[in-house]
């Protein structure tokens, strides 16, 4: 019998170069698929709230003005009862910051009376009014949607 040569279980350039293809082939694909599953599957925040309840009105002394980050307003109370305004900036909707005499934006300077009525731009309307009122259990209750 004549002797065989022993098989050569090395894996030639051509296979090993074809499987590294191949694998990083299937890893891409598995890649794009778990980021199209996350996109698919993406869950949006919520909306805020459209209306909040502040509490009882008494806390809101006459003469004060009272801000609401939940709720990016502030509420105003004086000799005419409450209103409310929006801390939102008209112009590009940053917050604008209160002042003792009124509100500024600090995104791009636009300037608010303390009424909102608008001082300077580049804003080219007031802040936003907002609803407000007393319930029946005598608690402050702020709309920011359409009302």
């Amino acid at each position: 019998m004549s002797a065989m040569p022993p098989k050569d279980e090395s894996l030639s350039r051509r296979d090993f170069l074809s499987f590294l293809v191949k694998g990083s082939l299937a890893g891409s694909a598995l890649l794009g698929l778990g980021t199209l599953l996350r996109f698919i599957s993406f869950q949006s925040e919520q909306s805020p709230p459209s209306q909040y309840d502040l509490g009882v009105a008494s806390a809101y002394p006459t003469g004060s003005r009272t801000p609401v980050p939940k709720a990016q307003a502030i509420i105003i109370h004086n000799e005419q009862g409450f209103s409310a305004l929006s801390l939102i900036c008209p112009h590009l909707g940053c917050t604008v910051n209160v002042n003792n005499d009124g509100f500024a934006c600090p995104c791009h300077g636009s300037r608010f009376q303390l009424d909102g009525s608008l001082r300077n731009g580049p804003a080219g309307h007031p802040l936003t009014a907002l609803r407000v009122e007393v319930n029946a259990a005598n608690h402050l209750i702020l709309y920011t949607g359409k009302s």
